[in-house]
């Protein structure tokens, strides 16, 4: 079980996988979805589903119900949402939900358009129909005729190609029903993400407005998700450990932005300066395991940023530090849009 992934549990509660690397006995997950007869806009077997957005109301929300899904991990120092092994009632699988509606007879329209726009990308990008799965409300069958296009690419040669694809598919503007974000796109989008990431939306505009893997395919928004295969990360759970040292701003050059498709992200930094928090000389990337940082900035480009600092240690001696962001509303990362 890999990022894209849904795990319901007994209780009838929905987490999506997060990352590559879980513990043994638990699988690092965010609630999505929770019963709320009185609240919940959604519905699956007669039973009304409220969604979650945000981490904070997610965790409030755990520790008041459901603590067991909280759990202290000595890898990262800190309490994340997590399952237990033992309270997994059914496992969905992002590339099995794809195949089911390639072969479905009759579609809703939602249905239909993910599936044309996931056999788009496939054909163009000429990968195998297992390297595309559907994620997200439309995985689980908890979505609304409004839902986005969640789509998850998996494996990096994949993922390369898709997103060389897309992008080409985007330039050319040859797929009439496919675009980037307009304004009004990017306006919905901000008041959607200011509500757990503080940003100025001349920032904000000036990152999302030439990504590739958001965007719009019949006037719904899509996101494509572009994640490693579990094989293709050398590290096993517990290779790495995480201290958190605290909060700072930086600002940096992006050295390398190899990985800034993929969920999680990453860039190699060079020429970085602390701004604000503590002064780490061998702090040497940036990471985000949220979706939203992805495609945040280019190698070349001088970035700030604002997250926590964490020491990384390895089983093997090594050790370095990264800025990792997405657990906090203050973290955020931009590409000056003048000279700070």
């Amino acid at each position: 079980m890999i990022e894209g992934y849904y795990l319901e549990t007994h209780g009838r509660l929905f987490f999506a996988v997060k990352g590559l690397e879980h513990p043994p006995d638990r699988v690092i997950a965010v609630l999505r979805y929770a019963p709320d007869p009185e609240k919940g806009d959604r519905e699956k077997g007669a039973v009304r589903y409220r969604r979650y957005y945000h981490f904070s109301e997610q965790k409030q929300f755990l520790q008041a119900f459901y603590p067991e899904y909280l759990a202290y991990l000595p890898t990262f120092q800190a309490t994340l949402q997590s399952v237990p092994r033992s309270l997994v009632r059914r496992i969905y699988d992002p590339r099995r939900r794809l195949e089911q509606m390639m072969q479905a007879t009759a579609l809703e329209a939602l249905e239909q358009d993910a599936a044309d726009f996931a056999g788009i990308l496939q054909a163009q990008a000429e990968v195998p129909r297992p390297a595309i799965g559907i994620t997200g409300s439309l995985l689980v069958g908890l979505h609304t005729e409004n839902s986005d296009l969640d789509i998850v690419v998996f494996g990096t040669e994949n993922c390369e190609k898709v997103h060389k694809a897309l992008r080409n598919l985007l330039d050319t503007q040859s797929v009439r029903e496919l675009r980037r974000l307009d304004t009004r796109g990017l306006e919905e989008l901000y008041a959607e993400r200011i509500l757990d990431t503080r940003m100025d939306f001349r920032d904000f505009a000036a990152a999302e407005k030439n990504k590739v893997n958001q965007g719009r395919f019949r006037e719904r928004r899509y996101f494509v998700r572009f994640v490693k295969n579990a094989l293709e990360v050398n590290e096993i759970y517990g290779d790495l450990c995480y201290s958190p040292v605290g909060r700072a701003r930086i600002s940096a050059s992006i050295a390398d932005d190899g990985e800034a498709i993929f969920t999680p992200c990453r860039y190699k930094l060079t020429h970085v300066r602390s701004l604000e928090g503590p002064q780490i000389p061998d702090l040497n990337e940036i990471v985000s395991f949220r979706g939203r940082f992805c495609e945040q900035a280019r190698t070349g480009d001088p970035v700030i940023a604002t997250g926590t600092v964490e020491r990384v240690q390895s089983t093997r001696g090594e050790a370095w530090h990264r800025l990792l962001l997405g657990n906090s509303r203050e973290d955020s990362m931009v590409v000056p849009v003048e000279i700070y």
